[in-house]
């Protein structure tokens, strides 16, 4: 991520700013990163993560929604999860329903430049939203999903899922995930046989 130029922005000019732009910024103590495109994998699963949550909760009050949808974590920080789903009425920063304030479920799809940062500080912010249940990391090189889930008193529970004929349920959505799904048209390198 690349930051755009300028000393310090305030929320309302990076609002401003985002929505005159043809690409994506995230937003971080007064500064404006612009996001990188996604490879192949990333996508293959980012679509069949939106594909799966899109059948499974029709006729459900939960919203879906891919990564175009703002996320606001405070007023110093904005990003753009890969997905996030809302299970409560959704509560919007303003009239223009494109930044959600009150996600239950948010899922990041890992790549190599964001991983650290998505298992670190940016976990550390999303666990200020007092409505989020469920954080969910879904690695690309291998079928491989993490998950923690909020507990009474604040604690995150940790747990793990391997392989394409494991499934992962989703407590907070009332749902199921199988990695078989996940990973439909993804492939994997091949593992080395020895060590060097």
């Amino acid at each position: 991520m690349a930051a755009i130029h300028k000393q310090h922005w305030t929320p309302e000019e990076y609002i401003a700013y985002e929505r005159a732009s043809e690409e994506k910024h995230i937003f971080l103590n007064g500064e404006i990163f612009s996001m990188t495109g996604a490879s192949r994998k990333h996508n293959l699963i980012g679509f069949n993560l939106t594909t799966i949550l899109g059948n499974r909760l029709k006729g459900q009050p939960c919203e879906a929604y891919a990564n175009d949808m703002r996320v606001k974590i405070s007023p110093k920080q904005y990003t753009y999860p890969d997905i996030s789903v809302v299970c409560a009425e959704p509560e919007f920063e303003d009239i223009e329903l494109d930044t959600l304030l009150n996600p239950t479920l948010i899922i990041e799809v890992l790549s190599p430049s964001t991983e650290q940062y998505d298992r670190g500080k940016k976990f550390e912010s999303y666990r200020s939203l007092d409505s989020l249940q469920e954080y969910v990391l879904v690695a690309q090189d291998r079928a491989h999903i993490e998950r923690y889930v909020r507990q009474d008193g604040g604690n995150w529970l940790f747990s793990e899922v391997n392989g394409l004929e494991a499934s992962l349920d989703l407590a907070s959505i009332q749902c199921t995930l199988t990695l078989a799904d996940v990973y439909d048209k993804v492939t994997f390198d091949a593992e080395p046989s020895t060590f060097e």
